[in-house]
């Protein structure tokens, strides 16, 4: 069997100026390129050695369904210290959509909003 890759994830923002520039302020990611698709931007960041696409769509474009639905729901991003960066995230304007809860022994979550309705889970294992 063909061994696999992560490649890059599809994200769609009716503003990937904005899109990408919550995710250099959250999370550090970094610009790779900007291209034009179509008529619309594309918006490609680095984090972590994943590319995520931020590309706009059309006005009037709708936003995901509250969770729980079909599909892919979240981005989980590990972190070494929780309290700490929950503290940056919010210092730097982030919104927390789920506040940090412990799951089980020596795991720690919370879910941060991120913009056009998506969602990163934040997990600390100890």
């Amino acid at each position: 069997m063909q061994g696999f890759a992560i490649d890059h994830i599809h994200y769609r923002s009716l503003n990937p100026e904005g899109a990408a520039a919550w995710w250099r302020e959250m999370f550090g990611a970094v610009e790779a390129a900007r291209v034009m698709n179509g008529d619309k931007l594309r918006v490609v960041m680095e984090l972590a050695g994943l590319k995520i696409f931020i590309e706009e769509v059309p006005a009037g474009t709708g936003a995901p369904p509250p969770a729980p639905f079909l599909g892919l729901e979240h981005l989980g991003l590990t972190v070494g210290d929780m309290d700490a960066t929950v503290a940056r995230i919010t210092a730097q304007g982030g919104k927390l959509a789920k506040p940090i809860s412990s799951p089980r022994p020596n795991v720690r979550i919370c879910f941060v909003e991120a913009p056009d309705g998506a969602t990163v889970e934040l997990i600390e294992r100890k």
